[in-house]
C-alpha cells in the first residue's frame, strides 16, 4: 500500500460488515441505522457485540464530527431481543446457579453496558431520530445520545419492570439527568407507554416532527450545523458537559450490574420469560 492510499483508506470500523447496523459517512456526518436483524430492530447479540466497536470507531474518526442515529423501518427499536438473549440468560436462571454463573452474568451485563456507554462517551455529538416504538433498551440507547428528536408517531416505554428486570443499561442512571427524578420514577416503576408529545413535555425529546422523514431531516440538519463548528471546541463542550455527570452514571451502572447479578434470578423473571414465549400476561408472586 502506498503512503497516499494508506492516508485515504477508510477506517476499519467503516469497512466492517455489521448485522445490527448500517453506517455511512458524508460531509463530516455519520449516519448509523439500526437494522435488526430481529423484528423491530430488536437488540440481540449482534447489537451488543457491534455497538462499542462501531461508536469507538466513530469517536476516533477525524472525518466524523457528528452522528445521526435512527432505526430502519417503522420503529426505532423494540428493545432487548429477549428470545435471542435467552441462551445467555439461561445459566443464571437455573435453580442451582452459583457464584460462577452469576459472575459470568455480571460480566455479560458489563459487556452490554459497554455498548451503550460507547454512545454516551463518543466525543462526536449523537443526534437520535426516533420514529415508532422505542422500548426498554431503546430508551437506554437514546438516553446516551446528546440530542433527541421524534416523529409524531413515536412511543416510548421503560418496560423492564413489566418483565421482572431492573433496567441495567443506563436509563436509571441517565434519565434523571434528562427528565428529572419524578418523571424517571413514573416511567421506570409503571412501565407505561408515553407518546411523542408527552416525551417532549417532560424533556425526553427536544422537538417533535410530523413523520419519520421530517424527523431524520431535522436530525441531519442539526448534525450538519454541529459539523460546521470547530471540532475541537465541540469536543471541549462535550467534555465539560459530561464531566459532572460521568462519575454519577458510572457508579450507578456498577451498582445495578452487581444488583442484577445477585438478585435478578427469581420465579417472577422465569414467569415473565415464560409469558413472553406464551404470549400472555405474567402472573407475578414476588418470589
Amino acid at each position: 500500500m502506498t503512503q497516499e492510499s494508506a492516508q485515504t483508506a477508510a477506517p476499519e470500523y467503516r469497512t466492517r460488515v455489521y448485522k445490527a447496523f448500517e453506517v455511512t459517512v458524508a460531509d463530516y456526518v455519520a449516519e448509523v441505522t439500526l437494522i435488526g436483524p430481529s423484528k423491530g430492530n430488536a437488540q440481540g447479540p449482534d447489537f451488543w457485540s457491534e455497538a462499542a466497536p462501531l461508536f469507538n470507531g466513530l469517536d476516533s474518526d477525524p472525518e466524523v464530527r457528528a452522528v445521526v442515529l435512527t432505526g430502519s423501518g417503522k420503529n426505532f427499536t423494540f428493545g432487548l431481543d429477549l428470545p435471542a438473549m435467552m441462551g445467555d440468560f439461561a445459566k443464571v436462571l437455573a435453580p442451582d446457579a452459583k457464584a460462577g454463573a452469576r459472575t459470568e452474568f455480571h460480566n455479560m451485563i458489563k459487556h452490554m453496558q459497554a455498548g451503550i456507554n460507547a454512545v454516551a462517551d463518543c466525543r462526536k455529538p449523537v443526534i437520535a431520530a426516533i420514529a415508532g416504538w422505542c422500548i426498554g433498551g431503546g430508551v437506554d440507547l437514546i438516553s446516551a445520545a446528546d440530542i433527541r428528536v421524534a416523529s409524531a408517531d413515536a412511543k416510548f416505554s421503560v418496560r423492564e419492570v413489566k418483565v421482572a428486570i431492573v433496567a441495567d443499561m443506563g436509563s436509571l442512571a441517565r434519565l434523571p439527568l434528562i427528565i428529572g427524578d419524578g418523571h424517571t420514577r413514573d416511567l421506570a416503576l409503571t412501565g407505561k407507554d408515553i407518546d411523542a408529545r408527552r416525551a417532549e413535555k417532560i424533556g425526553l425529546v427536544n422537538d417533535v416532527y410530523e413523520d419519520k422523514d421530517a424527523t431524520v431531516a431535522a436530525a441531519r440538519e442539526i448534525a450538519a450545523e454541529i459539523a460546521g463548528n470547530a471540532p475541537l471546541v465541540v469536543q471541549g463542550v462535550m467534555d465539560v458537559l459530561d464531566h459532572s455527570r460521568s462519575a454519577r452514571v458510572d457508579d450507578s451502572l456498577r451498582y445495578v450490574a452487581a444488583w442484577n447479578a445477585a438478585f435478578l434470578p427469581s420465579n417472577d423473571l422465569t414467569e415473565a420469560v415464560t409469558a413472553v414465549f406464551e404470549k400472555r400476561d405474567p402472573n407475578f408472586n414476588g418470589e
